[in-house]
């Protein structure tokens, strides 16, 4: 979808439908006083008729627009005419673009910038436009022969003043390039396990370079992490007849003794549970274990399309976890890179195995921080639903910078403790670590025993299990949390520069 910016009046801007906000007290937004007495006395007319009360989220379509040339007319409820919270300007914006996907409309002119909305300014709201059209007008269909999309719509036109054109541009460039790298995770993480193996992902990331001279891409091959002493990694794929990879990307943004950021993201193209086998009901959606490892390559895309004067690394472990003669069994003891024995007591808890191996194959890029992504525990799933995604970590300045960009980016996320209290539960008669820690604060000793990995750098975990893809009549990626990364990363540039 093509997105643009306009300063000419809304009204006479050539396109399928137009979008205007109405206040419960029938006030309309400040591009809407502009627009000519026809269509004011329509949308009077349609107060005083009782469609539309103004209640934030509700929307009057109108395909009829006598006596103007405007071929439609959407009016979104706006509540109150008070400023909005970040959340409430996205409903309403969800709202307009649910009306948008089933008619034939292939261009709107959208005036919605001009709502206030609490502590954020024209950049955000113009971001938001295209982060949450692009989000709602996603369909996956690869591997449809049917092609056909439930949208229509090809081109978003945001109006603007002429006063906000700089300010506004500054929004469109960096809404497009969040929208593109969510786009590419989904992308990725729909696609079933059978095409979306390690290998395939190692080929999309290169693939990036491509188009993108920042980034660069090599692959560590088994035989590299077994020369490296990657025993916890290679141990998860034993088996599985898919190669294990490493997928180190890297993105030169910034003068090159600059210290990068590092994310890495847990890249299980598919997870039986393996020995521990997983139930079957709902086994098919563990080709979700990859969206740690898709949502860094999306972020990656994203910085290279913003041009971000940062340098980056991106970590990818990707293996499958499979059931096999071959495979890691309940009692299993294992070695990591570290040096670090490990007592497998459940094999479905790998993600860990994967991620302990590539934590300390990032020390050697020499970070400044670095932050891990994994969609590793139920147990997340189970203490914060699909809301937020959990964060712990070692450095409450990266947790709680963390923390204000979910808020910014409207990409959440909830602390939870990593007291040493925990790390009793993580206790093995027979190695140096268990890889589970039981039944209780299961989020939380997962994160725990990534601790034992990071504490030679400043490092946060995000455990995306309940976030990273949705499930039931809508079952699909979400892309989550490249928009809260992206975030980050902008705010970093913003306070060095």
């Amino acid at each position: 979808m093509d997105y643009s910016i306009e300063t000419r009046p809304i009204e006479i801007l050539s396109c399928d439908c137009i979008i205007i906000g109405v206040y419960q007290n029938q006030q309309l937004i400040p591009s809407g006083t502009a627009l000519s007495d026809n269509l004011q006395k329509l949308t009077t007319k349609v107060f005083k008729r009782g469609d539309l009360s103004g209640k934030i989220g509700e929307t009057v379509m109108l395909n009829v627009v006598p006596g103007s040339g405007v071929e439609r007319l959407l009016l979104v409820g706006l509540g109150e005419n008070k400023p909005l919270s970040a959340k409430n300007y996205r409903k309403i914006l969800a709202a307009a673009i649910a009306n948008l996907k089933k008619p034939a409309i292939k261009s709107v002119a959208c005036s919605l910038t001009d709502i206030a909305v609490e502590n954020c300014n024209l950049a955000w709201k113009v971001r938001q436009i295209v982060e949450v059209f692009n989000d709602a007008v996603y369909q996956f269909t690869a591997l449809k022969s049917d092609k056909e999309t439930e949208s229509k719509l090809q081109h978003v036109t945001i109006a603007v003043a002429e006063s906000d054109l700089g300010e506004a541009k500054q929004g469109l460039v960096q809404g497009i390039a969040i929208a593109e790298g969510v786009n590419f995770a989904k992308q990725l993480a729909d696609l079933p396990g059978n095409i979306c193996t390690p290998t395939y992902l190692a080929e999309q990331a290169a693939e990036l370079t491509k188009n993108y001279l920042e980034i660069s891409v090599h692959v560590l091959e088994e035989s590299d992490m077994t020369t490296l002493g990657m025993g916890s990694f290679l141990s998860v794929s034993r088996g599985s007849r898919q190669p294990a990879k490493l997928i180190v990307m890297e993105y030169q943004g910034d003068e090159i003794r600059a210290k990068p950021v590092v994310l890495v993201g847990k890249g299980l193209t598919f997870d039986s549970g393996g020995i521990s086998l997983k139930p079957g009901l709902g086994m098919d959606e563990m080709k979700y274990d990859m969206c740690g490892g898709a949502a860094v390559m999306g972020a990656l895309l994203a910085a290279a399309k913003m041009q971000l004067p940062i340098n980056i690394v991106g970590l990818i472990p990707s293996s499958e976890n499979m059931p096999d003669g071959d495979a890691n069994k309940p009692g299993d003891i294992v070695t990591s890179m570290s040096g670090k024995t490990i007592e497998v007591l459940n094999t479905d808890a790998e993600g860990r195995l994967i991620l302990c191996d590539t934590l300390t194959y990032a020390e050697k890029f020499h970070p400044d921080i670095v932050i891990d992504l994994a969609t590793l525990t139920g147990a997340c799933l189970v203490a914060l639903g699909r809301v937020p995604s959990g964060l712990l970590g070692n450095d409450d300045d990266l947790c709680n910078a963390l923390i204000k960009a979910g808020e910014a980016a409207c990409d959440s996320v909830w602390r939870l403790p990593l007291w040493e209290e925990y790390q009793e539960q993580l206790k093995s008669n027979f190695a140096d670590l268990a890889n589970i820690g039981g039944k209780d604060a299961g989020t939380i000793t997962a994160a725990c025993f990534l601790s034992h990995f990071t504490k030679n750098y400043r490092w946060a975990h995000l455990d995306i299990a309940g976030t990273a893809w949705r499930s039931g009549q809508n079952k699909g990626a979400t892309g989550r949390p490249v928009p809260l990364l992206s975030q980050y990363l902008i705010d970093r540039v913003n306070e060095k520069h």
